[in-house]
């Protein structure tokens, strides 16, 4: 692998359930990753060893209960920056990617996890590689962020009733039916919203 092999990942936005990053969790440790892991009422930090540096990624704990990974990272891997990159594309997220190689830089601009823009930059010089056409306009593009955004939140709000739904089985299969009817509330409530959603 080339020693220099760095990949920067800028202005990082991918949205995840718990059940997401505990399939992360399960994905890197089949890769062979050293992992560690912390958390508090408004951060999930999962710490990857890469030969002697740590990599920690930050999910932030969003309203509903679901985690948003965010923020910048230098990735000096080239197998961990790989499975982030499908990561990106799996979870249709946002970022900025820096690759640098040989005293060159490619920059991507990566939107719902398709690539919008490629430049490559050497010295003072950039050239455009790839430029999705039409560009689009900021309309658009609040348009087509609002339209995902909608998606996104159908989405979680499906496993949000998904997670609600387990809980009630468990809690009649141990005859819990404080926590069951706790659980038929939630789920009145999220069919509620679903419905609006929907509509």
């Amino acid at each position: 692998m080339n020693k220099s092999y760095e990949v920067e990942y800028c202005n990082l936005e991918l949205r995840f359930n718990r059940r997401h990053i505990q399939n992360l969790i399960k994905d890197l440790i089949r890769e062979g990753y050293s992992l560690y892991w912390s958390e508090d009422e408004s951060f999930f930090i999962l710490s990857v060893r890469t030969g002697r540096k740590l990599v920690k990624l930050r999910f932030q704990q969003t309203r509903s209960g679901n985690y948003k990974m965010t923020g910048d990272y230098l990735i000096k891997d080239a197998k961990l920056a790989e499975w982030l990159e499908k990561l990106i594309g799996d979870t249709r997220g946002h970022a900025v990617v820096k690759r640098f190689k040989d005293q060159q830089m490619t920059v991507e601009n990566i939107l719902f996890g398709e690539v919008i823009r490629l430049v490559e930059v050497s010295g003072f010089k950039q050239r455009v590689i790839f430029q999705k056409e039409p560009a689009p306009t900021a309309e658009e593009m609040e348009e087509m962020f609002l339209s995902r955004e909608g998606e996104e939140r159908l989405m979680l709000l499906r496993m949000e009733i998904d997670d609600e739904l387990e809980r009630l089985y468990n809690a009649v299969q141990i005859d819990n039916t404080e926590k069951a009817n706790a659980c038929r509330e939630a789920l009145q409530r999220l069919s509620g919203h679903l419905l609006m959603l929907e509509g």
